[in-house]
């Protein structure tokens, strides 16, 4: 493995994709010279957005980013990550109890390939209450998450029925 790769991968379900999401992207694209954004394909997960959705969802709240490249993935990160050259992952963290979370992935994914360095972000303050579970929740109430998502995940979320 190249140690010049400077490529990285932020994976998640991205269902929907939050302005936190998009916070850790923005900040991590500046770091690397490529990120990736995997789109974990789980066909068990019942979720509100299916993976091309998402796909183009999370393309258009990018677009202003020229090095990020959206993928899919199936089984294990490490496994994908491994085969196509990529050594770190970003993961963003809100809690104690997601660093706890993280500290252990990183751990054992770092067990499953030994070359795989896990980079921790801290959220910005202002999102470190947000995650898709969350706002999926508060959707079925009606809620205003004007602030919370970004304005085209907004208006798709709206489409939805709850």
């Amino acid at each position: 493995m190249s140690k010049n790769n400077r490529t990285a991968m932020f994976a998640g379900s991205f269902d929907p994709i939050t302005n936190g999401h998009l916070d850790i992207i923005e900040r991590a694209s500046k770091i690397f010279d490529e990120l990736q954004i995997g789109i974990l394909i789980n066909p068990n997960k019942k979720t509100v957005f299916n993976l091309e959705e998402r796909k183009n969802l999370i393309a258009k709240c990018t677009e202003h980013l020229d090095n990020v490249k959206i993928i899919y993935f199936e089984g294990l990160l490490v496994d994908y990550c491994k085969a196509n050259d990529i050594n770190t992952l970003v993961r963003g963290v809100r809690t104690t109890q997601d660093v706890d979370y993280e500290l252990q992935m990183a751990h054992m994914n770092k067990n499953l390939n030994e070359d795989i360095e896990t980079v921790l972000l801290p959220t910005n303050v202002k999102f470190s209450f947000i995650s898709s579970s969350l706002i999926k929740e508060v959707m079925k109430f009606g809620a205003n998450i004007e602030n919370l998502v970004p304005k085209v995940v907004l208006d798709e979320l709206k489409k939805k029925e709850w």
